[in-house]
């Protein structure tokens, strides 16, 4: 078994052939046409599984390559196995996970999809490290179903991990790039199933043996991901849903900082913070509009709503193509892997400790957090309810994100009631908010003295609400804690 350490950057038609031209990465070393096959059961167990299986052809070779798609689908390092075949059948023995984890015998493979590209690749020397650049132009395709590729991939041969983001950085000087976080096989098995409108937060896997700083990492790849395919979505096919989904995975990863806050206590750390704030704060603006848009009939309001929210997408789309987001995306994933944050002594001793210690100190705080907040929701006012809503998600965000590390059928048990009664509790609290929030938003949108504002407030009793949120929390913090036996 080897593990892979790359970046995998998405280019544009015009960036390829800018790059090419460029000189930047001098000549080729070779430039081939590859043919990879995917197979997989009929069920696609080995993907549901959290693998993939290719064999690739370049001119009379073949080599069968099975990847750890993951239950984290990470961006930086997969671990993979490669075997020289003969031609084009896979051949399956006790030296992958598919035989000895998945029970995938010899025989029950088929054809899914394939790749048809042409690969560019270069050695290139980075401050003394060995990268590997392969240039990928072709497509993927399933059945009737095709899909355009156009990816850099930066694997790092020998030397030090930043040496990837310095070249990205040289590359990204000269041609506009954005983080990939698909594989080619991922993109692959969409292409059989429905198009997806969008993408909602995978569940983290956590390995018990994970230090404290490792599992802030998984968790923020998890959040990036998440980002990055609601992203693309909004870019190419803007949707209310997608457009959510990516400001969720914005709370999320803002969370994870919050969360880990005694070992992120560099200066970088401090300003991604901001720069996490800044981009979710762009997408909320859309974000009101749409909900707003959801409680409208076909009165003239809504399509006073509509120009507003054409304009608040156009105002994402700038966001999202904008410089400042581009170098964010760059920044945050170079801090992520190669940071300070990483080697300071004063916090050494949190973050290389045992990730289930923390854990449970974790969910413990804000399980405490919350219950402070939550004391007399009858008696607090508007901007106290909202506090409590914030503490409640990021409580959530917490459990979510640590869930993994308490796996025991009574934590499991535990788990399902908790995350029951805190959805409830959440969508109480979040009427409450829209009933406060709504005549703001219709305020900055110069609506209240239209006919049909009635249409766009929020029905409902508030004390009734209220009483319904307070009796969710209190049942809340009557449950047994999953994190404890």
């Amino acid at each position: 078994m080897a593990t892979e350490t790359e970046l995998k950057l998405e280019l544009s038609a015009d960036a390829v052939d800018t790059l090419l031209g460029s000189g930047l990465l001098g000549s080729p070393i070779s430039v081939d046409p590859l043919t990879s096959i995917y197979f997989d059961t009929p069920d696609c167990q080995a993907w549901e599984g959290g693998y993939s299986l290719r064999i690739r052809t370049v001119g009379e070779a073949h080599v069968q390559t099975v990847k750890a798609a993951g239950q984290n689908r990470a961006i930086f390092a997969r671990s993979e196995w490669e075997t020289p075949l003969t031609g084009n059948t896979p051949v399956i023995d006790y030296t992958t996970p598919l035989r000895s984890e998945l029970d995938i015998e010899d025989g029950t493979l088929v054809r899914q999809f394939s790749t048809l590209v042409k690969r560019h690749r270069w050695n290139v020397d980075q401050d003394g490290s060995q990268i590997e650049v392969a240039l990928d132009m072709g497509s993927i395709v399933a059945g009737d179903r095709e899909m355009q590729i156009r990816e850099l991939e930066l694997e790092l041969k020998d030397g030090k991990p930043y040496t990837l983001f310095t070249l990205a950085r040289r590359i990204e000087a000269l041609v506009p790039i954005r983080f990939g976080v698909a594989s080619k096989a991922e993109r692959g098995y969409r292409l059989l199933r429905e198009q997806q409108t969008a993408y909602k937060a995978e569940p983290v896997h956590l390995d018990r043996d994970l230090r404290v700083s490792a599992s802030f990492q998984v968790i923020a790849e998890a959040c990036f991901r998440q980002l990055r395919l609601n992203e693309s979505i909004v870019i190419n096919r803007p949707n209310p849903s997608a457009l959510h989904q990516a400001r969720v995975a914005l709370r999320r990863l803002r969370s994870a900082f919050s969360l880990y806050k005694v070992i992120l206590v560099d200066a970088e750390s401090q300003r991604l913070k901001e720069e996490l704030k800044w981009l979710a704060g762009v997408l909320g603006e859309a974000r009101n509009i749409d909900v707003l848009i959801a409680r409208v009939g076909n009165s003239d309001v809504k399509s006073r709503l509509l120009e507003a929210r054409d304009s608040a997408y156009e105002q994402v789309l700038n966001a999202l193509f904008s410089s400042r987001a581009k170098a964010f995306m760059l920044d945050l994933n170079e801090w992520l892997h190669c940071g300070e944050y990483l080697a300071l002594v004063e916090t050494a001793e949190i973050r290389n400790g045992p990730v289930v210690d923390f854990a449970i100190d974790i969910l413990d705080r804000q399980r405490k957090k919350l219950k402070k907040r939550g004391k007399s929701l009858v008696e607090a006012d508007d901007e106290h309810r909202h506090e409590t809503r914030k503490a409640a998600k990021k409580f959530r965000y917490a459990s979510e994100f640590l869930r993994s590390l308490f796996s025991s059928k009574q934590a499991e048990r535990r788990y399902e009631k908790f995350i029951q009664t805190m959805e409830k509790l959440q969508d109480e609290l979040g009427l409450l908010n829209d009933m406060v929030t709504a005549p703001t938003v219709i305020h900055n949108l110069e609506l209240e003295s239209h006919p049909d504002v009635e249409s766009l407030m929020v029905a409902g009793n508030s004390e009734k609400l209220i009483t319904a949120a307070q009796s969710s929390l209190d049942e809340l913090m009557e449950r047994k804690r999953f994190w404890r036996g």
